[in-house]
């Protein structure tokens, strides 16, 4: 991937890994763990983002 990158390329890609974390312990705890994992979490080598 190129060092410099366009600004809107460089958002997407932060808000990609700002989402792709697990869900926080007090999430969990609020919902009684009805609610323990983020269905959407992304692997790099699994599956890659799209319109990036």
């Amino acid at each position: 991937m190129a060092r410099v990158k366009h600004v809107a390329k460089k958002l997407r890609l932060a808000r990609a890994l700002k989402s792709n974390s697990a869900i926080p312990i007090w999430v969990v705890v609020k919902t009684m763990r009805r609610v323990t994992f983020r269905p959407r979490l992304r692997h790099w080598r699994r599956s890659k983002i799209k319109n990036v």
